[in-house]
């Protein structure tokens, strides 16, 4: 291998080049040293039809800054090249790709368009896999952004779209692909994200292929996968549940042969907590309980008998482990019949005592229940520097001091991830114990803490209680590091720069790259280079009520206060149709006088 230095007039970029593409690479972080050592490392080149010129396998940015450097100190310039043999193009794009992830790790789009061209090429998955030391699962989540509309590839290379997302989104038919990118780029619509997303595809809770009993390969339904070959679901939950179902009688049969004195189902709708029963044997009259999720995961619990069975027991003086199976004192219609009137007459005295019904609802919210289901807001990021950035806010900080202070309070361990968190309702009735013991006024408290870290993020309400408390924003937050770097749109720049600098301001930096207009903005902040100081600065998006930049909308917190605004005002008109009903008047009738109205009988 031999390093050839040639003119910058004697090479061109190749078209199997990662980075080739019609808009020039952002070099402003090399052009510096370029122009004062020029280029250390050299580049990939082979012959191209020419013996006096060549193309750049990899090396683009460098030869860009290069002719940039050229045109400034006014200087021919050569380059250092390491000459390859004309090869095939597949091995020219592996060169190329090799070359530049050593050097900056490109958006998973670029590699999506790499790999799709050395599959043209001939090159199989495990080829690619083991040209770039990959997996070939890992090759297969790249390919597999193919097969989704090139509008959402090009959001998700922006960063408009997360990973989670775009991973859903290869679940979906073309059709729903059209149906969430109308609602995606309509500004005064909503674009489920995430696991909403999943629930959006599924109309309702998604049943993964993971927790079937049943043969997949037998299964006659349709089963949707998601292209990065890790998840499937089920279409059609009524036919999962058939077919689940059906193993699970199975299972139950089996363990009653098995010599088990019973075999009970619990329903997703109900709970089986091991707090509230004691284990046995088969042999001294333990049961099996089939515990049924409306995920579709069945958990089988084996040898327990109700806590009540073990005390009973225990006050006759026979060893719980030693009680034979006996016949139930009620049938389950008799057991319902009980349980409906019982709760008939507790939902009545539950109804005409607010402050215990206030700690009850506190205690559900805490810890769930058959029929509740509170989480904690997700307020963790993957990108780094937007999670420090959170993590240094006023607003986290204070907020995790209340957390600790209140689950002290409340009998936690003060390391506790969060207040709430959905476990069935295995712990209510404790919960509900010591929620009893505390006064209103740390019950409220408690409530208010509950109600916040369950309120959704993005949603329609936190911008209308934001707007209606008054929130400002500068109280708790100010321009950092990460703001800067999350900022890439050049109009969006001219408009903050306006607002902090003037107009005057964005018309002398009016043909500069963003990289400098950010500087310029930043210097407002910092007061640095001669800026006037800004204070108490906060973009339009994350007031209250927020406003959008441009005309092109897109911008979540001014959708979601639109429609929280809609939604009051068609509240308001709604409530102002609402009128007495007319009494009917007989014109005739006359009216009675009290005093000559006839006494009541006795």
């Amino acid at each position: 291998m031999q390093i050839k230095h040639i003119p910058l007039t004697h090479l061109s970029i190749s078209k199997v080049n990662m980075r080739r593409g019609r808009k020039t690479p952002e070099i402003s972080d090399i052009l510096p040293s370029i122009k004062k050592r020029g280029v250390l490392s050299p580049l990939f080149v082979r012959a191209n039809g020419s013996p006096d010129h060549f193309e750049i396998l990899a090396g683009k940015r460098r030869y860009f800054a290069s002719v940039e450097a050229a045109k400034e100190c006014e200087e021919d310039r050569s380059l250092p090249c390491i000459v390859l043999g004309e090869g095939d193009d597949a091995e020219a794009l592996e060169i190329s790709m090799i070359e530049n992830l050593l050097r900056q790790d490109p958006d998973q789009v670029t590699q999506w368009e790499s790999y799709t061209r050395l599959v043209k090429e001939g090159r199989s998955v495990e080829d690619i896999a083991a040209t770039f030391a990959l997996t070939e699962l890992q090759v297969k989540r790249i390919l597999a952004l193919g097969n989704l509309l090139p509008r959402i590839r090009e959001a998700f290379r922006a960063e408009e779209v997360d990973a989670a997302t775009i991973k859903h989104l290869t679940l979906a038919s073309k059709a729903q692909q059209k149906a969430w990118l109308a609602l995606f780029e309509d500004a005064e619509a909503y674009a489920p994200r995430g696991s909403q997303l999943k629930s959006w595809l599924f109309g309702g809770a998604s049943i993964a292929t993971g927790v079937a009993l049943f043969d997949l390969e037998a299964y006659s339904g349709q089963i949707i996968a998601d292209l990065f070959g890790e998840e499937g679901y089920f279409a059609d939950s009524d036919a999962f549940w058939a077919a689940q179902m059906a193993e699970v009688e199975a299972c139950k049969a089996a363990y009653l042969e098995a010599g088990w004195s019973d075999v009970v189902i619990v329903p997703p709708i109900e709970h089986f907590s091991t707090w509230e029963y004691e284990h046995a044997s088969k042999r001294k009259g333990g049961r099996v309980y089939i515990q049924l999720r409306h995920n579709g995961e069945v958990i089988v619990h084996e040898g327990y008998i109700t806590r009540r069975e073990a005390q009973a027991a225990s006050k006759r003086g026979v060893d719980c482990a030693d009680a034979k199976p006996s016949r139930p004192e009620l049938t389950a219609a008799m057991t319902n019949y009980v349980d409906l009137h019982r709760h008939a007459a507790l939902r009545q005295a539950v109804a005409g005592e607010p402050w215990l019904a206030l700690r009850i609802m506190v205690a559900h919210a805490i810890c769930g229940s058959p029929l509740w289901s509170v989480k904690p807001a997700d307020t963790h990021s993957r990108n780094e520097n937007i999670a420090a950035s959170l993590g240094a806010s006023s607003a986290a900080r204070g907020f995790a001091e209340r957390r600790r202070a209140m689950l002290v309070l409340l009998g936690f361990e003060s390391e506790r991830e969060a207040i709430c968190q959905d476990r069935y309702g295995s712990d209510v009735v404790p919960i509900l114990h010591r929620l009893i013991a505390l006064d209103d006024d740390t019950v409220m408290q408690a409530m208010a803490m509950v109600m916040a870290e369950t309120l959704a993020i993005g949603s329609d309400c936190v911008e209308y209680l934001g707007d209606h408390l008054s929130v400002d924003m500068a109280d708790y937050w100010q321009v950092d590091e990460a703001f800067f770097d999350l900022i890439r749109d050049r109009e969006v720049m001219s408009a903050i720069l306006a607002e902090v600098g003037g107009e005057a301001v964005v018309g002398a930096n009016a043909k500069e790259k963003g990289s400098v207009i950010k500087g310029v903005i930043a210097d407002h902040f910092t007061g640095e280079n001669d800026r006037p100081r800004i204070e108490r600065w906060v973009p339009r998006w994350m007031a209250f009520p927020p406003s959008a930049y441009t005309a092109r909308g897109g911008v979540a917190t001014v959708a979601a206060a639109e429609r929280a605004r809609w939604m009051i005002e068609s509240d308001e008109a709604e409530q102002a149709e609402i009128v007495e009903p007319e009494v009917p008047c007989d014109e005739t009738a006359k009216a009675v006088e009290p005093s000559e109205a006839e006494p009541l009988a006795a």
